[in-house]
């Protein structure tokens, strides 16, 4: 077992469950799993299939995006993971993807408002968009600036990374992140359903209104508040 084969396992695993659970096509998307102690993390090389992916094809890079081992090239969206990583001292893994129905919201630059119990199960907030990076931060080094544009929309919103763990780029596609590489990957599945059913809900109803404070209020606080009920203790 080599020094970095515990991330890249978990970064490997998360990886392939993306085509999995149809949030890919083709080589798209990525995830990475972080090792705080070592300042590493292990993430998915650039253009490779996932069919052709291995534990050790995972590429070991630093919070400054420079490769630590590994042959191939890392993700073309890295130095966004390592913005993430520096900023945000309590997350262990975060997911890209271009999944179909989050992908649509954050090219209509809209947020996905809170209207059912499955929302509020994961959210207490609509899932915010970021806004289209301006003309300069897209000139200049694009996949660092989009770290920023997703932490700064957030600290407008004032919203809580560690409450929030998912967003929107706007005319991009959405991230995710959480404490490990796994839950980064779980709340991308969310996303890509709350999505969709936002949507569907629209289309049935343009005028459906907000999910009432008390219901946001129940379902969130019964999965994750102090006195919680759901699941098996």
């Amino acid at each position: 077992m080599g020094k970095y084969s515990h991330i890249q396992q978990e970064a490997y695993e998360a990886n392939m469950q993306l085509p999995v659970l149809g949030l890919v096509l083709y080589t798209f998307g990525n995830v990475s799993a972080l090792d705080r102690s070592l300042g590493v993390f292990a993430i998915k090389p650039s253009g490779v299939p996932y069919n052709e992916l291995t534990p050790g094809k995972m590429v070991i890079v630093d919070l400054d995006s420079k490769v630590v081992e590994g042959t191939l090239r890392p993700s073309s969206d890295t130095k966004t993971h390592a913005v993430l990583y520096k900023e945000w001292d309590s997350i262990g893994g975060v997911c890209h993807t271009h999944s179909t129905y989050a992908t649509a919201w954050a090219q209509s630059q809209l947020d996905i408002p809170i209207f059912g119990t499955t929302h509020a199960d994961h959210n207490t907030v609509d899932i915010p968009c970021a806004p289209p990076m301006d003309d300069e931060m897209i000139k200049g080094n694009y996949e660092h600036e989009t770290g920023y544009q997703i932490i700064n929309c957030l600290n407008h919103k004032k919203m809580d990374y560690k409450e929030v763990e998912m967003i929107l780029v706007g005319n991009h596609a959405p991230f995710t992140w959480g404490k490990t590489a796994a839950k980064a990957v779980y709340n991308s599945a969310v996303l890509e359903s709350i999505a969709q059913m936002a949507l569907l809900t629209q289309q049935i109803n343009p005028g459906a209104p907000r999910l009432k404070d008390s219901l946001i209020k129940k379902h969130f606080e019964r999965k994750h508040g102090p006195d919680s009920y759901y699941g098996q203790s």
